[in-house]
């Protein structure tokens, strides 16, 4: 009897233990996948609605027919909303989020990320490697923080070199054949090359291209300790830099906040053979009438290329959706190849998506593709909170070098003080 009645309690907790496990092996089940594969512990049941925030005057031509295309795939209702992406989309999530009232997917620039992370306001996403190959390395690189994925590339942009074709046959392949065709037309309120390199923005070309960096790369995150703008390449860049100023090849007055008006100004009226410039120009100097042309930039004289700041606007993923496995199914499925090449025909903002290289779309429209070729070279702007303490040190560094008010080596050596400085007061380590 004893014997029958220890069996019949084994048999109990037997039959406990596996109505315990049970859940857990059904949770632990190979999740559904859709085309391509988004890696999550479980397909979420799909929600009725899903909400985006797009950049203002962004959507039309393009996005309302990617959504359909996948309302039709996936059966998922998807609104969308527009806000300026530069700023408005960010305050908006700080007040929206907590209220409940946050979109899913939203759009902001890569060099933004560190900081909404920090607030909690964006979430890691989790893609197939099938899905990161779609997308230029350097463009991913932009969407990662701290070693984590935070979004999928939507547009790239980098400065690249701008020519009048009336008064420059074709872009020169050096730097120093630029500077040597400069010092032959500047003359007579002409000038033969413009850029606005007391904008750390754009002097960061030839500062990286000759060997500084402003955060060092430590276990594939950005290391905020380690500021490289004031080492031997930083200061043979901006002594360059320096050498264009102080030889009379740049006008005083493009040096300051108004210095991006008077460039265009010089260009568009047919006094500047070439400039250095955006992708967002382009527009405004055919309205001008100026037949252009464009090429990535020339060579420095160290044979090396220009190292651009580059700009990657991405889609992200909130920390407030309650759906965060079909979100990331949106984000995939409207920066998929088809999408991204309907968006730029409607928008003009360069995708990065390699395939896209070599379409006829990108390859046979010379301004993209030059900024195709230039963002090889090109840097991401660090997405970490702490280079917002680097713009206003480094511009007055330029601002000084530029107006020969000091040598570049005492000019660097002072903003990077003041960088790591304002890092410490403003930004406790962890």
């Amino acid at each position: 009897m004893k014997k029958a009645l220890s069996m019949l309690l084994m048999l109990v907790l037997l039959v406990g233990m596996l109505a315990a496990c049970g859940p857990k092996r059904e949770a632990e089940q190979k999740p559904a996948e859709g085309k391509k594969g988004t890696e999550q512990t479980a397909e979420e049941p799909k929600p009725e609605k899903l909400v985006i925030w797009e950049d203002k005057d962004k959507s039309k031509d393009w996005l309302p027919a990617a959504i359909k295309s996948f309302e039709e795939e996936y059966g998922i209702k998807v609104e969308f909303k527009e806000l300026n992406m530069a700023d408005k989309i960010r305050d908006q999530l700080r007040l929206d989020g907590p209220s409940g009232n946050a979109p899913d997917v939203v759009t902001l620039p890569h060099d933004q990320i560190g900081q909404v992370v920090t607030e909690g306001l964006i979430q890691e996403i989790k893609v197939d490697d099938e899905v990161l190959k779609t997308y230029s390395d350097s463009s991913i690189t932009a969407q990662m923080y701290d070693g984590k994925l935070y979004g999928l590339p939507k547009a790239t942009e980098t400065p690249v070199f701008i020519y009048n074709k009336a008064l420059m046959d074709k872009a020169p392949e050096t730097m120093d054949d630029l500077y040597a065709f400069s010092k032959d037309f500047t003359k007579g309120g002409n000038y033969g090359f413009l850029a606005l390199w007391d904008n750390f923005y754009f002097a960061h070309g030839p500062i990286a291209g000759m060997g500084g960096y402003v955060f060092n790369e430590k276990d594939g995150a950005l290391d905020r300790d380690d500021v490289g703008l004031n080492n031997e390449g930083a200061v043979e860049g901006t002594a360059y830099i320096q050498k264009w100023y102080k030889d009379g090849l740049f006008p005083k007055g493009i040096i300051g906040e108004t210095g991006g008006a008077a460039m265009d100004g010089l260009f568009n009226e047919g006094k500047a053979a070439s400039v250095m410039n955006g992708p967002w120009a382009f527009q405004g100097m055919k309205d001008a009438g100026i037949d252009i042309g464009v090429s990535a930039m020339p060579k420095l004289p160290n044979g090396e290329p220009v190292k651009t700041f580059m700009g990657v606007k991405g889609w992200h993923v909130t920390q407030f959706t309650k759906n965060p496995y079909w979100s990331t199914k949106l984000i995939e499925h409207l920066s998929n190849d088809e999408n991204s090449k309907a968006r730029f025909e409607a928008v003009q903002e360069i995708p990065a998506n390699v395939a896209l290289v070599e379409d006829p779309v990108i390859a046979d429209n010379e301004g993209a593709k030059a900024v195709a070729l230039q963002s090889q070279y090109a840097v991401p702007m660090p997405n970490i909170p702490e280079m917002a303490e680097v713009w206003g040190p480094m511009a007055s560094a330029l601002q000084t070098v530029a107006s020969q008010k000091a040598e570049p080596k005492a000019a660097l050596e002072d903003a990077v003080k003041t960088i790591k400085t304002n890092i410490e007061t403003n930004h406790p380590a962890k």
